[in-house]
């Protein structure tokens, strides 16, 4: 996929009058792109707009997996998934550029939409609405995994790249985390230890800022380092953390 970061974001939302009396599955593609502009257009300045247009190049793109169709999705939607990555507050933390997540997101949509699932989504809203999901998604993760990745033992490090496909795993992957954090919370033994989880792996601060920020609770920069291996073997070791996985 090309990245083109200059086309039109299109209308996140559905509108008011599908192109009942026209054939689109037989539209030539350029004319069908023309009409999605045409309309995106229409939204932006609030006025009644037809979004079947843009659903049936996501039709072509993910059911008949045309490549045209989806170069042109990938194009006219760059901005308006950009603008959903610069939005997801763990953005600011994840150290990857904005054409990253992108990129990442357009991947994530398009593994996670086979031909026999298209149907799942009956207008456009729905599938920009999964496609913004996946833009959050693959900010959230990224920021995860550069956050706990080195709390998990080494045989569970993978869990953080499964891919998200369904709604249901959405939410077991929510849940999960939650569980993983009470589980981790559950095993420190001091303030401390929490605050230097919490500061290490949620918020990405140093040894020597935590002694700087917290040095009530540490001699010296060195404690913390020591402490912060001391934490890593435990969790490492914990069976509770090999079975949550």
């Amino acid at each position: 996929m090309q990245t083109m970061s200059s086309a039109q974001p299109a209308a996140p939302l559905s509108g008011a009058h599908p192109s009942s009396a026209i054939d689109l599955s037989r539209m030539e593609l350029g004319t069908l792109m023309r009409h999605c502009a045409t309309e995106s257009r229409l939204f932006y300045t609030h006025q009644d707009y037809d979004p079947s247009f843009a659903y049936e190049l996501f039709r072509r793109a993910l059911v008949e997996r045309s490549e045209d169709a989806w170069e042109h999705i990938y194009q006219h939607y760059f901005q308006l998934v950009e603008h959903w990555v610069r939005r997801t507050g763990a953005f600011t933390v994840s150290g990857e550029t904005s054409d990253f997540f992108v990129s990442a997101a357009f991947t994530r949509f398009w593994k996670a939409i086979p031909a026999d699932r298209f149907g799942s989504f009956p207008s456009l809203a729905a599938l920009l609405n999964y496609l913004r999901r996946c833009a959050s998604c693959v900010v959230i993760d990224s920021a995860r995994a550069h956050s706990y990745a080195d709390l998990l033992p080494e045989e569970c490090i993978n869990w953080n790249t499964q891919k998200l496909s369904h709604a249901d795993e959405e939410a077991t992957e929510r849940v999960s985390r939650a569980e993983f954090w009470q589980l981790v919370d559950g095993m420190l033994q001091s303030e401390a230890e929490r605050v230097l989880v919490r500061s290490s792996f949620l918020l990405g601060m140093k040894p020597g800022d935590i002694f700087a920020a917290r040095g009530d609770l540490f001699g010296d920069v060195a404690e913390v380092y020591a402490l912060k291996r001391n934490i890593l073997v435990r969790l490492r070791r914990s069976p509770e953390l090999k079975g949550l996985y």
